[in-house]
């Protein structure tokens, strides 16, 4: 690969990196509006948890892999890129509409089976979210392959903010003016803010699609019908992949209302919705591993070193995520103030989705195995298993447990992927990860964890005071461990200064 080449793949990587989580941290910022305004017994936030859960598992079945499709068979030397994205983007609009009018037709028995049936709208809406946020996701496609990183991080960004201020609207600006100018208001209901929030994405997703006037013109060369048949054979098993990936991540939001039906139900899994969104923290570290990550792992598939390299970064990637786990968990004083008073007792899950994270983040390096060895079905069976564990833990244990049960089960779910991966791989293409080190820096990180877990003042101020002593114990041990990746940010960060 040129230099030329290879500057052009950092900036895009950091440019789509960056914008990935900003836009997740503005996002983020929808969990304090929505959880301050609406109290957890009222059992709203559930709902929003439990419909997006089903719009992730969705979004996945809609696309059926051919975002990725697209970008194999735009490269293959006899295929025309027009005709590839032309023929991906009408099956997925397609099936997309498709699949909308089975939603009108169906919309009351779905809505029933769904325990939405006093609401059907909600289910409806949620569904012409999703279609067009599958149909958009080969727009955005055609985009990355066109190299055009700045319209889509301005598509993606202006989408997030949109949403943000749409939310604002509702719960902060409507009811100020319902109070003083109801004649204005008549329309607006306190009682309906759940229904507001996703008309609020509806709104949003639709204004995006004129974004992609340019794009959707290219549409004109129609399907073409061996291509098609070419471009199914290689998504299946990609499709697979994904329904085996999301469903680690949404089943238990997804099965917990079958299993705590009613208010309650949705009472619980608003909480715990609510406060998985401050272990979510870990999601945006794992994320911005991943971008820069993946182009040094396959750019460097023919180096002799990159056995040693990958160890490396696997042990770093441990060290910063554990740093990442105690930061929250010290400053949880301050943090819990991100959700509603009514949703705090579920914090005690962070911890526990935060290790979660952890091993989705250390699977997810393990995954480099049998992608640079094209035997990506490995990645379907290990997540499968997962998944099958996640599921078992949540439909024993939540009818006592409630969502500690979730917590736990995705927490397993996530082991059970990171030992298989790892044992498997290191019998198809070893790495000689350095185990000792890993086990040494997650048994001080435990052992300040509880230290800290067991300490109890009254005062917050010292708590905090305390909480960072701690956190800087590990920062010291780390600093004692790891001496010459000291001794080189120190020698970086002098260059840096001398230069400026």
């Amino acid at each position: 690969m040129s230099e030329n080449r290879l500057g052009s793949l950092a900036k895009q990587t950091a440019i789509y990196g960056l914008s990935s989580i900003v836009g997740k941290f503005l996002n983020y910022l929808l969990v304090p509006i929505h959880t301050h305004r609406m109290a957890a017994e009222s059992g709203g936030y559930g709902i929003v948890t439990n419909l997006y859960a089903y719009t992730a598992l969705l979004l996945v079945i809609l696309t059926f892999g051919m975002e990725t499709t697209f970008f194999r068979f735009s490269n293959k030397e006899n295929v025309n890129p027009d005709k590839a994205f032309s023929t991906a983007g009408l099956s997925v609009g397609f099936v997309s509409l498709v699949f909308l009018i089975l939603v009108s037709v169906f919309l009351k028995p779905i809505a029933g089976a769904l325990d939405y049936a006093l609401h059907p709208e909600f289910v409806e809406i949620m569904a012409i979210i999703v279609a067009f946020d599958a149909f958009q996701s080969i727009l955005f496609a055609r985009l990355r392959y066109e190299n055009r990183p700045v319209k889509f991080v301005t598509l993606k960004l202006s989408f997030i903010v949109l949403s943000l201020l749409l939310n604002v609207f509702i719960f902060y600006v409507a009811p100020f003016l319902k109070e003083h100018f109801p004649a204005m208001m008549s329309w607006y209901h306190t009682s309906y803010q759940v229904g507001y929030i996703f008309i609020a994405n509806l709104i949003c997703t639709t204004l995006v699609n004129f974004g992609f006037i340019k794009e959707i013109k290219k549409l004109r060369h129609g399907i073409d019908r061996d291509l098609l048949k070419e471009m199914l054979n290689y998504t299946w098993p990609i499709l697979l992949l994904g329904l085996a990936g999301i469903l680690n991540q949404v089943a238990d939001k997804i099965v917990f209302k079958k299993i705590v039906p009613g208010v309650e139900g949705e009472t619980q899994l608003g909480i715990y919705g609510a406060c998985v969104k401050i272990a979510m923290i870990m999601a945006m570290i794992t994320q911005a591993f991943r971008y820069a990550y993946e182009p040094f792992v396959f750019g460097g598939k023919r180096d002799k070193d990159d056995k040693e390299n990958q160890a490396k970064v696997m042990k770093y990637f441990i060290i910063f995520t554990l740093l990442a786990f105690l930061a929250v968990v010290m400053y949880m004083p301050i943090l819990k103030y991100l959700v509603g008073e009514s949703y705090r007792e579920g914090l005690r899950v962070v911890p526990i989705v935060m290790m979660a994270e952890i091993f989705m983040g250390i699977y997810f390096n393990l995954s480099f195995w049998y992608k640079l060895t094209d035997q990506t079905w490995w990645g379907a069976v290990f997540s499968g298993i997962g998944c099958a564990v996640l599921l078992a833990v949540n439909f024993i244990f939540v009818p006592k447990y409630s969502y500690m049960a979730c917590a736990w089960g995705g927490f397993a779910g996530y082991a059970v992927c990171m030992v298989l991966s790892y044992f498997v791989g290191q019998k198809k293409a070893p790495i000689p990860y350095n185990l000792k080190s890993a086990f040494v820096y997650f048994a001080v990180a435990m052992v300040i964890f509880f230290a800290q877990k067991n300490i109890h003042i009254e005062s917050t101020v010292w708590t905090l005071v305390v909480n960072t002593g701690l956190l800087l114990v590990f920062v010291a041990f780390i600093c004692w461990m790891e001496k010459d990746l000291v001794k080189g940010i120190v020698s970086f960060a002098k260059r840096k200064i001398s230069k400026s």
